[in-house]
């Protein structure tokens, strides 16, 4: 029996008073006097200059909480980012009791425009909590007005639009991973080894995928599965861009799943042979599961990341594949198409293609990984720049996705782990120096905000060159390290905040700006009436 549960939170409604705060508005202010009211309102003329960047940022803890913040990216009049100490003005915006243990996973619903966006979290406690957020920036921000009073010194700026909207409870172990595919379906898989797909129009749960339990084959180092039991449970899943197509990993088995989303049925299992565990960084004691899994934006490749390294699997022809095999004309038939490999060798936490966007500077086989020891690293995936093994890699069968950039922590400094991570595309039309931004996020609660420029690294067909040298393991074998002395740097810091807490996940997106008829926010029965099937909402894009 699903057991779903909603119920609603009090929100303050806060006078909305409209000050000039500062020379570091970049748009000239104009006073002017609301219609209805009279209320005096400060509005932007648009100038040549670039308009400040909001973002707002999501974290998940292992304090139970979830925790928003702000972040407003300032530019000077020629686009370029300001380098002073107003470069990056942050603020918090929400800090809600999520759940009753450590919240595991965050999605947010596409935005398409819209003044809305649903928020989604899992924990460990078998639920799902569900909010709605503004992707409009607050009236009472501080380009806008004055803050709350903390006693913490930093910003507090409220958003009477976002709210709680209830949770679900139609899982019984923990929830690794969130999905929204489209505005009309969320997507859960958990430890009880279920994959649900509820409906958002009514949170009404549709279906459920049951992945087969796997058999006990001896006790993996690490294992925490009870006695006399296995390892179970999905680790993450992937759906493809056409919405027909799903892969999922889990724990215990090696291999992989593929599901036909249009019948909700099993379309094929993809065993992960030794040699390519081997060539991923799986050793003799390793579990060798997939521990997250991504498409890429045009859904011609996919990822699967494994402890200390990834694999890059590429879709082969239909014509060489039994008809089997496909699903509405999408072959899912894949070979693999290159190793990713971290050097020097670390664990991987999370994997995620980089979105090309639509300014042209990157293609869509741009491959960026979050590592232990405070790294983000890009590869490229493009098969004009896959480079073949040496000779002295032993064990490496396949061709070496290379090393096109990364990232550090703030001064080299490279102790923190990189738990999550988010890159954010902004205007893209050429008028400003900085077209992505990268949100970073460590287990020690430290958020710092990166300018991103892949353009020079992605366009080059010349990769970053490893040095020659081959460490020795312990046996006096290669240590399988490529040390790399010449990875460029791809970003620019421009700010960190210290959150204070354990940070497990992440989630962010650009907010528009904050527009004077949309100052008063929505009653309570606008948004039970959306709940419920308004109009707002009435689209099915997916098959049930």
């Amino acid at each position: 029996m699903h057991c779903v549960t909603f119920h609603t939170r009090p929100t303050l409604n806060m006078g909305k008073r409209k000050r000039a705060v500062g020379d570091h508005l970049i748009a000239s202010e104009v006073i002017s006097t609301h219609p209805r009211n009279g209320a005096a309102v400060t509005k932007h003329a648009e100038t040549t200059g670039q308009q400040p960047v909001t973002v707002q940022i999501i974290a998940g803890t292992y304090e139970r909480i979830l925790h928003g913040i702000t972040a407003t990216i300032n530019f000077e009049g020629n686009g370029a980012v300001r380098n002073d100490a107003v470069a990056v003005e942050f603020a918090d915006t929400f800090l809600f009791n999520a759940h009753d243990s450590a919240v595991r996973c965050l999605a947010l619903s596409p935005s398409t425009h819209q003044e809305k966006i649903s928020l989604a979290s899992g924990g460990s406690d078998q639920t799902i909590n569900l909010y709605q957020l503004s992707t409009r920036a607050s009236m009472t921000g501080p380009r806008h007005g004055p803050t709350l009073p903390s006693l913490v010194g930093r910003k507090i700026v409220q958003n009477p639009k976002n709210r709680e909207l209830g949770s679900l409870q139609h899982h019984a172990a923990s929830v690794n991973a969130l999905k929204f595919p489209t505005r009309s379906k969320l997507l859960s898989a958990a430890d009880d080894n279920t994959i649900a797909v509820a409906r958002t129009r009514d949170w009404t749960i549709l279906s459920t995928i049951k992945i087969p339990i796997p058999k006990a084959h001896g006790r993996p180092s690490g294992d925490t599965a009870p006695l006399g039991g296995a390892p179970s449970g999905v680790n993450d899943f992937a759906i493809h861009p056409s919405m027909k197509l799903m892969v999922s990993v889990s724990k215990g088995e090696r291999c992989m799943r593929l599901w036909n989303l249009v019948t909700g049925k099993k379309a094929g299992v993809l065993n992960f042979e030794r040699s390519l565990l081997q060539a991923a960084g799986e050793g003799r004691w390793g579990r060798g599961e997939g521990r997250k899994v991504e498409w890429n934006t045009p859904g011609e490749e996919f990822v699967v990341g494994f402890e200390k390294g990834a694999v890059v699997f590429g879709l082969v022809s239909a014509s060489s594949v039994p008809e089997r095999l496909h699903v509405d004309g999408i072959n899912q038939d894949s070979k693999p198409k290159g190793i990713v490999k971290i050097s020097p060798s670390s664990k991987i936490h999370q994997v995620r293609y980089v979105d090309p966007g639509n300014d042209g500077q990157i293609g869509p086989n741009v491959l960026a990984v979050s590592t232990e020891n405070g790294r983000v690293m890009f590869f490229s995936t493009n098969p004009a720049s896959i480079r073949n093994p040496a000779s002295s890699d032993i064990g490496h069968q396949l061709p070496i996705c290379p090393v096109i950039g990364e990232i550090g922590s703030e001064g080299g400094d490279a102790k923190s782990r990189v738990k999550d991570f988010e890159i954010l595309n902004t205007a893209g039309d050429g008028s400003s120096s900085m077209s992505r931004i990268l949100v970073t996020a460590s287990s020690e609660g430290l958020m710092i905000i990166w300018s991103l420029n892949l353009a020079q690294s992605a366009s080059s067909n010349r990769p970053a060159s490893p040095s020659k040298s081959i460490s020795r393991g312990p046996d006096g074998g290669p240590n399988d390290q490529v040390v790399s002395a010449t990875v460029p740097q791809v970003g620019r810091l421009l700010g960190k905040y210290e959150t204070g807490n354990r940070i497990t996940c992440l989630k962010a997106f650009i907010m528009t700006e904050a527009a004077e008829g949309n100052e008063t926010s929505h009653s309570g029965l606008d948004d039970a009436v959306q709940l419920n099937g308004g109009p707002e909402d009435t689209s099915d894009n997916t098959s049930d």
